[in-house]
């Protein structure tokens, strides 16, 4: 039997897949933030890395472009984990993943936004904190908790 092998650059448990990727789609469908289920477009516009394991049960987008918010960073857009895989382990690989595609992040390293009302944690972002992430503030309009991760 042959197995087809794919070109696709891989980082422990994440492979570089196009933004177009269906299984991303599918786990995005999932995510709380997701805004329109079913859409093919599951990312910003934009210069986005999506990464997901081999199996399909985990997704990370970071995305580049123009912020509104002041920070010169990188942002995590969304992360599902529906792998066996600690969060905080799959976090720490994406990040990884990440400064081998695209190199140093800018002054302001990587950020997240965490909504503490559609989470089931006490310690909304918990997962980010275990991975190396601190809280800095919450967004101005929303009130979302936001994470950052610097070298």
């Amino acid at each position: 039997m042959n197995q087809i092998m794919l070109n696709l650059p891989q980082y422990g448990p994440w492979l570089v897949v196009p933004k177009g990727d269906d299984s991303c789609r599918r786990l995005a469908d999932r995510h709380y933030s997701r805004q329109t289920i079913g859409s093919p477009q599951f990312t910003r516009p934009g210069h986005n890395l999506v990464l997901r394991t081999a199996l399909g049960d985990a997704v990370w987008v970071t995305w580049s472009g123009m912020r509104d918010d002041g920070l010169r960073a990188w942002e995590c857009t969304i992360f599902r984990n529906e792998s066996a895989v600690l969060s905080s382990e799959m976090i720490r690989a994406a990040v990884s993943a990440t400064q081998a595609e695209w190199g140093a992040p800018p002054a302001d390293g990587i950020i997240t936004y965490v909504d503490a009302g559609k989470v089931r944690s006490v310690n909304p972002g918990c997962c980010f904190k275990a991975a190396g992430w601190r809280q800095i503030g919450r967004s101005k309009r929303r009130g979302l908790v936001l994470l950052q991760y610097k070298l």
